[in-house]
């Protein structure tokens, strides 16, 4: 497909998969090219809200038939599919389902989306997967890498695809970001990456929204938002781990994390900063120096609808092209089909090693010291 061979292995026990393990040949593009795929059918575990705009992607690449809805309550289901379905209809209505048990035994699903709470995602995820599903899993993905690569094992031991719900990974502008980046010339070798995501939750977030409750989104902003900055971070350093992880919680609603930060240096010499918030004012940014040139992403996730610029190289500004023909969600469900054809596990692979990151951020902030990667683990630095 588009990343190149790669088979990272999480040591038992570790933080990190193997130093030698982290993904070569990950770096030639992130979206590839549009292509006809046969539609897969659909069921999706849960209500949430991010189904309302995935209900419509689903519908727009022509590469998904939706054929199934789960709630716990199949009133829930029910009246959740009659709403969207009014809106944006499907020739053949979605079946609801009152259990999530139900929907995985129906013989006509291929595939499930499982936004569910990263608290109980994993059960379902393997749930899936051992009853042949393939699986699009909403980030982050896991409580940890240990739960993620049991996850990711089961979907390779019943040969059904893993891809994390990252959709700025189908951006087909990081097709053209991924030749600046590799030409050696206009960033030329990277030095210094910074990257910021955050938006102020209003007066109802604490206590409100599911990510200020740490029994059911235990990384709070971390998980929810840093998520792509470590992404967007690790794209730009050709998917090498940091040699030295330093995180810190910034703000915290109970036991909630509200603000982060982090700072990541790598064996080369480049480092990188980024943070994340439910506090601050909306940022979505990704910025790259190199030695050469510097490249400016201002909505490095989704491309904003206020941005005529794709991308800003020193002041030069690279216009928005007023029709990509498709969106980024859209994209995902149509790479997703394309990759399910051919069990490409180079997705997951790329969903481990940012949990990997994710779980050092974490677990340096906890013990307030750094941790270094060495034998193929982070541990506290000495």
């Amino acid at each position: 497909m588009i990343f190149g061979p790669t088979n990272p292995t999480l040591k038992k026990g570790s933080t990190s998969p193997g130093l030698h393990a982290t993904p070569v040949g990950v770096n030639s593009a992130f979206s590839e090219s549009i292509a006809t795929v046969p539609p897969l059918r659909w069921g999706i575990l849960s209500t949430a809200r991010i189904i309302r705009s995935n209900w419509v992607s689903m519908r727009e690449s022509g590469a998904a038939t939706l054929v199934a809805l789960a709630s716990r309550e199949i009133g829930r289901a029910q009246e959740f599919i009659d709403e969207l379905q009014a809106a944006t209809p499907w020739p053949v209505k979605p079946a609801a389902y009152g259990s999530y048990e139900s929907l995985l035994a129906d013989p006509a699903v291929d595939a499930v989306y499982i936004p569910l709470p990263t608290g109980i995602r994993k059960e379902w995820v393997i749930r899936a997967a051992g009853a042949g599903k393939h699986v699009l899993c909403e980030k982050p993905c896991a409580i940890n890498a240990a739960d993620l690569r049991e996850m990711i094992d089961s979907c390779a031991r019943h040969e059904v695809m893993f891809m994390d719900g990252v959709m700025f990974m189908h951006d087909p502008r990081y097709l053209r970001l991924r030749e600046i980046m590799d030409d050696g010339v206009t960033i030329g070798p990277v030095k210094r990456i910074s990257s910021s995501f955050s938006f102020r939750g209003g007066d109802d977030f604490i206590g409100g929204d599911i990510r200020s409750h740490t029994a059911l989104e235990p990384a709070g902003c971390l998980g929810d938002l840093g998520w792509y900055c470590l992404r967007g971070i690790l794209w730009a350093m050709d998917w090498k781990l940091p040699q030295r992880v330093s995180g810190r919680v910034l703000a915290t609603a109970g036991s909630a994390i509200m603000d982060f930060s982090g700072d990541l240096d790598f064996a080369d010499g480049a480092s990188a900063t980024f943070h994340c918030s439910f506090l601050a004012h909306n940022q979505v940014w990704l910025n790259i120096s190199g030695t050469r040139g510097s490249l400016r992403l201002s909505d490095f996730v989704s491309p904003a609808a206020d941005n005529d610029s794709d991308w800003e190289i020193g002041y030069q500004r690279q216009p928005r092209l007023t029709d990509s023909g498709m969106s980024n969600p859209a994209r995902m469900f149509v790479n997703f089909a394309a990759a399910a054809q051919k069990l490409d596990r180079r997705w997951a692979e790329i969903s481990l090693i940012t949990q990997v990151l994710q779980d050092a951020c974490e677990l340096s902030s906890q013990l307030g010291r750094p941790l270094v990667l060495g034998d193929g683990a982070y541990r506290p630095d000495q």
